[in-house]
């Protein structure tokens, strides 16, 4: 019996060992994947498509969508929001954001959804404006300048992205502060910071600069990537704005969206203010003149501000000779849903689909499309 179990035990270790053999060539995150044999998961719905695999997930981020959008309409009428946002997005680059427990990197998946952020961003805010800073070798870095752009602040992102040195929370604050101390009053003024450290390298007293920024009126939100922070969670609640931790990757994307809508506006700071907007007309195709965004000559594109005559290459966007902010009849209609939001649809029973006391609406009221399942929603 011993020698037979010795036996057992002898083939069990070989078998081991192959298998050590085998995972030795592949890298950690598919060796992670091989581990958990993901694939056996996978089953079929009715249709044949494939289901998800953990569907607790996506039950609970569109329930916490629901309630979001029952909370918002419930109090519509005594929240106001900020249309006209200026938001500095602040990235960690430390070698931090070089861990590997975000497949495959740290900094591959923010990258990958802050693109989607902006993108998502100028979508629902299209009279707001989006700047880069990064933060490396204990240094802050702007990387772009405030701008209605998205294609340019991700072809930006995407040329820095090595990961080195400490993380100074500090310095990125008094850098953001210096350029949203110079926002009008109108504006709403917002820091974002992607934190991947566990710690922060300054160079003086933190609490000063984050009184700096409370009397600034800048809320400043964290999301971090690795465990909670006393002096990220500190900073949220001085300035107002709100702190998590991302659990994985979906729990990542779904924290950062969630910064896409304007926030509701702090009380003693929402004040109706009438702005003075310029309309400007597109230029000339075949048109050569001077770009006062680039200091260069363009042919063709671009705008005409209204008042001075300068061309801008981008709405919307600020005058840079006059000042005057210019934007698009679009970018005013896309905002206007933010005021008056869509009343969440409600859910009703099968069994009132052929009721006759219950008459339901078959076509869509927006779009007057039919819906394909009439007696599921309305």
């Amino acid at each position: 019996m011993n020698n037979g179990e010795g036996r057992r035990g002898n083939g069990g270790a070989e078998e081991d060992d192959d298998e050590d053999d085998v995972n030795g060539d592949l890298d950690l995150w598919e060796r992670t994947y091989t581990d958990e044999r993901s694939w056996e998961s996978l089953q079929e719905d009715e249709s044949g498509l494939l289901r998800p695999i953990d569907n607790k997930a996506l039950y609970h981020s569109q329930y916490r969508r629901r309630l979001r959008s029952l909370s918002s309409t419930a109090t519509a009428a005594r929240i106001q929001k900020g249309l006209i946002r200026y938001l500095y997005i602040v990235i960690d680059l430390s070698k931090a954001a070089s861990e590997t427990d975000f497949r495959p990197r740290r900094i591959a998946v923010i990258a990958k959804h802050v693109e989607a952020f902006i993108r998502e961003f100028f979508d629902q805010n299209p009279l707001s404006q989006v700047g880069l800073v990064t933060i490396k070798d204990g240094v802050a870095h702007c990387l772009t300048d405030l701008g209605g752009s998205p294609e340019s602040h991700i072809k930006a992102l995407m040329n820095k992205l090595e990961c080195s040195g400490d993380s100074s929370l500090q310095n990125a604050l008094d850098l953001v502060e210096g350029y949203l101390n110079q926002i009008p009053t109108y504006g709403h003024r917002e820091v974002l910071i992607l934190y991947s450290a566990l710690s922060t390298c300054d160079p003086g007293d933190i609490m000063e600069t984050i009184q700096k920024c409370k009397k600034s009126k800048i809320r400043c939100s964290v999301i971090g990537l690795a465990a909670e922070m006393f002096i990220c969670k500190y900073l949220c609640q001085e300035t107002g704005g709100m702190y998590s931790v991302a659990l994985d990757e979906s729990h990542f994307k779904e924290l950062i969206l969630e910064h896409a809508p304007p926030p509701p506006a702090i009380a003693e700071f929402a004040i109706a203010n009438l702005i003075k907007m310029g309309f400007p007309q597109r230029a000339a195709e075949g048109s050569i003149s001077i770009c006062s965004c680039h200091k260069e000559a363009k042919v063709g594109a671009g705008y005409t501000c209204p008042r001075c005559k300068a061309r801008v290459c981008e709405l919307p966007t600020e005058c840079r000779v006059c000042g005057l902010t210019l934007v698009s009849s679009p970018h005013l209609a896309r905002s206007y849903h933010h005021l008056f939001p869509i009343a969440p649809f409600d859910e009703v029973p099968p069994s009132h689909l052929n009721d006759p006391i219950h008459k339901l609406q078959r076509n869509c009221f927006g779009c007057q499309q039919s819906l394909l399942n009439p007696g599921k929603w309305r």
